[in-house]
């Protein structure tokens, strides 16, 4: 199968091609740059310039490919509202493309849009009771798509997909933890974030790709659920840093504009998914990967 990749040279769009590769499938990466479109061609992928903002890229390499991972996301939080549009954008302008063909459409959507402090399962929906985030655009894009009869599925990815070379939250949890001196949690740090190492859900992108299901929520998760606490205290340690319970007020204060993410609550199941299909994650944990050294070495 060629197979249309967006976010191709990102942190999980990177690792996907190269599944995808090691697989026997064909890419056709997504380039904005021609830094990205050198990393593709040593990878062993094909290059189709563009970026998630143009519209005729994004419709010339979903029409001349035979399904679409899109993991592309412009993760600017300065402006996140305007990417998440963009990103809807995005999946309507692929999907109204290949409506009528039965191309598979995977999309990405996050585990953390969810926050119910029980275990969500593939059955959870994302609706504007249970999700204030505007990153529920992609689910609703999503949705809008399925009724046109495209074969959309969505990939859940936790608050952390780890590995070596991680620039998400982790590392932003880590940042805030040598600018203030301390590494905290908020009360008794017993908010859970699922997780999984990216090499674990690159295989679940090529798997669900595969299955081609005319509708489907996938969850990545390896872990479901890592007490908040865990977290912080493999950071003050590794950092030899004081590890300190937080008031709400105190929290709010602390994490500034990542708050919502630093309490969050989200355990999750993929019981469902891995059943569905023959998923078993195999790669290390999120505790034992900060400890081997990647996530502290500057």
């Amino acid at each position: 199968m060629r197979v249309f990749v967006t976010g191709a040279t990102g942190f999980v769009g990177s690792t996907v091609v190269n599944q995808l590769l090691s697989a026997g499938h064909k890419v056709l990466g997504l380039a904005r740059s021609e830094a990205s479109a050198q990393k593709l061609i040593e990878a062993g992928a094909e290059v189709h310039l563009g970026s998630l903002t143009d519209i005729e890229s994004l419709k010339s390499g979903a029409l001349q490919t035979d399904g679409i991972i899109h993991t592309g996301f412009i993760h600017d939080f300065s402006r996140f509202a305007e990417s998440c549009e963009i990103d809807r954008n995005a999946i309507l302008t692929m999907g109204e493309a290949i409506a009528g063909t039965g191309k598979p459409f995977i999309i990405t959507s996050g585990l953390a849009l969810l926050s119910t402090g029980r275990l969500l399962t593939e059955q959870d929906e994302v609706t504007p009771e249970n999700s204030k985030s505007p990153r529920k655009a992609s689910e609703e894009a999503a949705k809008s798509v399925a009724q046109m009869g495209v074969n959309v599925s969505v990939m859940r990815l936790p608050p952390s997909v780890h590995d070596a070379g991680d620039h998400g939250f982790v590392p932003i949890l880590i940042n805030l933890a040598r600018e203030k001196g301390e590494a905290a949690y908020l009360g008794d740090g017993q908010n859970k974030w699922p997780a999984v190492h990216r090499l674990d859900a690159a295989v679940l992108y090529q798997l669900a790709l595969e299955k081609n299901a005319p509708w489907a929520v996938y969850h990545a998760v390896g872990e479901q659920g890592i007490p908040f606490a865990d977290i912080a205290s493999t950071i003050g340690e590794n950092l030899n840093l004081p590890i300190v319970s937080k008031t709400t007020e105190e929290a709010a204060e602390y994490f500034g504009w990542f708050n919502y993410f630093g309490t969050i609550n989200t355990p999750a199941s993929g019981e469902q998914t891995k059943q569905i299909l023959g998923w078993q994650p195999t790669h290390i944990g999120l505790i034992e990967d900060m400890n081997s050294g990647a996530y502290f070495a500057q």
